[in-house]
């Protein structure tokens, strides 16, 4: 079997896999956020943090909520790092500085997970378990919560209540990414990943000498930073590494894990609104996107240029042999068109045009299909301004879902819209014009400011995969894209909560003969190419000095 037939059937198997959960992941999760019934446990914990679950809130109370719970999370996985040194299961490991505890506990709050550390020379046990992977669950619970309030904001009307926070946050954890996210553990055990907590071990080498290797509960982390779509490593190699993706079956099953909640949300998306068809129109959107990026990314690896990569069969540099390039490139497309951010292999060794797709695609926003739950609500306020061009078009006032899109919906959107490429650019062209931020690229030229372009973009999108050619671990890199990962994952939360605040209000308006029929292909067709246009026009001068010149040189 050859490697573009390989990777073919991949993405096959994929597609099937997904198609399989598809109706029920996205039932289920819709009962799971509409059902009056709190569990036991759930009932405890409401107690235990003074919380009415059944008490709704209006979308400041419910913005506040989300800023609260994660100011608290900053702190105190800040404090935890900072302490590490004290703390039992330390493995020898010192407390971590002031910048990079700063820069990591605002990465993992965010859903970022961008790392500017050797994961396994860096944090103990305690800090990764009862810190890193804890915040990987609420972190995504969290983006769970905001997208179901604005889906919200489109069902309820003539009330500006979104539902409960804490019941939001509690139950997206507990009935949904924790049992997930178990049996997603014990296959990668069976598949050879590792979940133990012992010590510093001595390996030998083949070639003589030796190598100190740490234990870790790494498959249970493995499993949550791929379904919260998270990111973050147990090691610096990421899911290259054996420990942590041993097998190619246990890298499609990672992949299959990063994409499933938010594909299947588009069905919870249907269903809470009363039309399961407009959450096709949305599945459609994003779905188009993927596959699009998808059979890009391995036609630019496969496809190349050159003697050298032309003997090798591929451009197989920087990828994991066990994998192959059409593995890595679903990986690569799937990890940042959503905002997981891990990788099994190194992007900044991908072809010119390569590197490119990867960097493309989160600059769309990541909504294609995004991350556990911010890539709907992404994708939700993409549809209003679809809506929008298509009213300005016939001269008509645009809706969406029975609601009217005026001057304050539309304000919010284009705010929501211009957060990150605003934070992306001038972070960007902030680094390139200090003296010291270049010294810590390893390339020069195009490539160079590529390194420094993907930096920001996946620090601003929340997305946490690096280039792997830039030494990130500076004041200056370590305080900016923090700064960019506070930024990018709030700011953005308050203009789809008052977004869905101002839609709650409405009074439906009633289908006419001249209403847009948001469930039909032309739409999905006219949203595709809003995204595309939309961000080609943001994007395209950067992408023009980095990627695209390095792949057309």
């Amino acid at each position: 079997m050859g490697p573009v037939t390989a990777g073919v059937l991949q993405l096959l198997a994929l597609i099937g896999a997904l198609a399989l959960v598809h109706l029920p992941a996205g039932a289920y999760m819709a009962r799971v956020y509409s059902s009056p019934r709190h569990l036991r446990v759930e009932k405890w914990l409401y107690r235990g943090i003074g919380a009415d679950p059944d008490a709704q809130m209006t979308w400041p109370a419910y913005l506040r909520a989300v800023l609260a719970f994660s100011a608290v999370g900053v702190l105190l996985l800040y404090l935890l790092q900072r302490l590490q040194g004290v703390l039992p299961g330390s493995l020898g490991f010192s407390s971590v500085d002031p910048a990079q505890s700063f820069n990591t506990a605002v990465s993992f709050v965010t859903n970022t997970n961008w790392q500017s550390y050797y994961g396994e020379q860096t944090m103990g046990h305690v800090v990764q378990t009862a810190g890193l992977a804890v915040q990987n669950f609420v972190s995504a619970a969290v983006g769970m919560a905001v997208a179901v309030a604005l889906v919200r904001g489109f069902a309820r009307s003539r009330t500006g209540e979104l539902g409960n926070f804490w019941a939001d946050l509690v139950r997206g954890t507990l009935r949904i990414l924790v049992p997930v996210a178990a049996l997603a553990a014990v296959v990668l055990v069976a598949c050879g990943a590792i979940q133990n907590f012992s010590g510093i071990h001595e390996v030998g080498q083949f070639m003589g000498g030796s190598q100190q290797w740490n234990g870790g509960a790494v498959a249970s982390q493995e499993a949550i930073k791929e379904l919260g779509t998270n990111g973050g490593g147990y090691f610096n190699a990421n899911s290259a590494h054996p420990f942590e993706n041993p097998t190619p079956f246990s890298n499609l099953l990672e992949i299959f894990l990063i994409l499933v909640i938010p594909f299947s949300l588009t069905r919870t998306f249907g269903l809470m609104v009363g039309n399961v068809r407009q959450g096709y129109a949305i599945l459609s959107t994003m779905a188009t996107i993927w596959v699009g990026f998808v059979a890009l990314m391995m036609w630019t690896e496969f496809a190349h240029h050159g003697p050298a990569l032309q003997a090798a069969g591929a451009a197989m540099e920087g990828k994991e042999v066990r994998f192959g390039v059409g593995g890595s490139s679903l990986f690569a497309v799937s990890t940042t068109l959503t905002s997981t951010g891990a990788v099994d292999s190194f992007h900044s060794s991908f072809t010119g045009l390569g590197g490119g797709i990867a960097m493309l695609g989160m600059m769309l926003g990541e909504i294609a299909p995004g991350g556990t739950g911010s890539g709907l609500y992404g994708m939700l306020i993409m549809a209003v301004i679809a809506v929008f061009i298509a009213g300005l078009m016939v001269g008509r006032t645009p809706e969406y879902l029975g609601k009217k899109i005026g001057g304050r919906e539309m304000k919010l959107a284009a705010c929501y819209l211009l957060v990150t490429p605003t934070l992306v650019l001038v972070c960007t062209a902030a680094s390139m014009a200090l003296p010291t931020p270049p010294h810590s690229m390893l390339n020069s030229g195009a490539h160079g400011f590529s390194e420094i372009l993907y930096a920001f973009t996946s620090a601003a999108n929340n997305n946490g995969s690096a280039f792997a050619g830039l030494n990130a671990d500076t004041d200056w890199f370590n305080t900016m894209t923090g700064l960019a990962m506070l930024l990018g994952r709030f700011l953005p939360m308050v203009f789809v909560l008052a977004l869905a605040g101002s839609l709650a209000r409405q009074q439906p308006v009633p289908v006419t003969a001249g209403t847009l029929r948001t469930e039909k292909p032309l739409f999905a067709g006219l949203l595709v190419g809003a995204i595309l246009i939309i961000t080609g026009l943001t994007y395209f001068p950067a992408l023009a000095l980095g990627p695209l010149a390095e792949g057309l040189a």
